[in-house]
């Protein structure tokens, strides 16, 4: 790829790696639920920042289901990608995956989704780039 072609293109995704250190956890040695909820508003932070490559607010955080506890010493990858955009608005799919550094196994533990805003230099929602048709989801 060119690097024209590198800077038109505009990643939909974003990746984040973590490590559960003690401090992340509940009484239980599980990951607090809200540390989850940081590290998974934050990578739907990036990936629509870098995608509309302006700055972005979160408006919303929808259905978050936390369905496998994620225990201390585990890695945890957070995946973000932009599905839909609107005028302003980027939905953004968010993926917390843990990985046991041992074995290799993974499992998908969480899953949730974001609304993010486009905003302009005052602050004020501003037009997202439209979604290549081959990402777009209906």
């Amino acid at each position: 790829m060119t690097e024209l072609a590198n800077a038109e293109a505009r990643p939909t995704e974003a990746r984040l790696l973590h490590m559960v250190f003690p401090d992340h956890t509940n009484h239980l040695g599980t990951l607090f639920g809200g540390q989850a909820l940081a590290w998974m508003d934050m990578s739907a932070f990036i990936a629509a920042s870098r995608y509309a490559r302006t700055t972005v607010v979160t408006a919303r955080s929808e259905q978050v289901d936390f369905n496998q506890p994620i225990h201390k010493g585990d890695l945890v990858e957070v995946v973000a990608r932009v599905v839909k955009v609107g005028r302003s608005s980027m939905n953004v799919d968010v993926e917390v995956i843990t990985e046991n550094l041992l074995t290799g196994e993974r499992k998908l533990c969480t899953r949730g989704h974001f609304v993010m805003i486009a905003l302009d230099p005052l602050g004020r929602p501003t037009q997202a780039p439209p979604l290549p048709p081959a990402i777009a989801q209906d």
